[in-house]
């Protein structure tokens, strides 16, 4: 089984048509929430990922916060515009389909489990050994995906936690080892905040057991100008430019 693992698109709809380009075959898709937010093309996302032949859904705060089943109030004041601003584009349509995503963590199989934030709070940000120590007490699966920082990180689990990548780099595999456990975060499509402005997603080979993440660039340019061009903030589409 090949997964495709994409999270965080933020309605950047060029970010996510270059990851399904430079993806190729895969049996199935993961889609660790956060489809919507910040970017100008939430419809676009929606409808884009409903035609994926298989995939597997949850929500993110975003998704929640768009459809009124979350409070803005914790939101800095961009996302805040950003997500009022969503909220008045979405069709019924996408707001019937987000509103039905299920919860993480979503158990996949034996190996898989996917979640947006933490396995014990799907908001949740997981960044330090605390976040890292309380995610692998609460995960049920060898492999827990997690989204929500926009950063790709990869811990590994033998005794004691191990931050084990991924570098700087275009291409990065892990090899799951039978014995240990993991807890990888594979980066945003839409949104990335390590610095680097190529989308980020993954593949998972459960047959030999390798987890690959990878970047790729997009058309940044047109992404920018339609953030622009819909009234957002300017700054959601500089920093795109940033990887920030």
């Amino acid at each position: 089984m090949t997964y495709l693992i994409i999270s965080d698109i933020h309605a950047n709809l060029e970010a996510l048509e270059a990851v399904l380009a430079a993806a190729g075959p895969y049996d199935q898709a993961l889609v660790l929430g956060d489809l919507v937010g910040y970017g100008a093309d939430p419809n676009g996302v929606i409808s884009r990922v409903r035609a994926l032949p298989s995939a597997t859904f949850i929500r993110g705060n975003h998704d929640k916060a768009a459809i009124n089943l979350a409070s803005i109030e914790h939101f800095n004041h961009l996302a805040r515009f950003a997500i009022q601003w969503t909220a008045d584009q979405l069709t019924p349509d996408s707001r019937d389909w987000l509103a039905a995503l299920p919860v993480g963590p979503l158990a996949i199989d034996d190996l898989v489990e996917i979640c947006h934030g933490a396995p014990f709070d799907e908001d949740a940000y997981i960044f330090d050994d605390l976040d890292v120590r309380r995610a692998m007490a609460a995960a049920t699966r060898p492999l827990c995906l997690f989204g929500h920082t926009h950063v790709p990180a990869a811990f590994r689990l033998v005794g004691e936690p191990h931050h084990v990548g991924p570098p700087r780099t275009d291409r990065f595999t892990l090899h799951l080892e039978p014995a240990s456990r993991y807890l990888v975060n594979c980066g945003a499509v839409g949104q990335p905040r390590d610095g680097d402005s190529r989308a980020a997603f993954a593949l998972l080979d459960t047959s030999v057991r390798t987890l690959t993440i990878r970047r790729v660039p997009y058309d940044l340019p047109a992404a920018q100008n339609k953030i622009i061009a819909a009234g957002l903030p300017e700054v959601l589409a500089h920093r795109l430019a940033l990887g920030r």
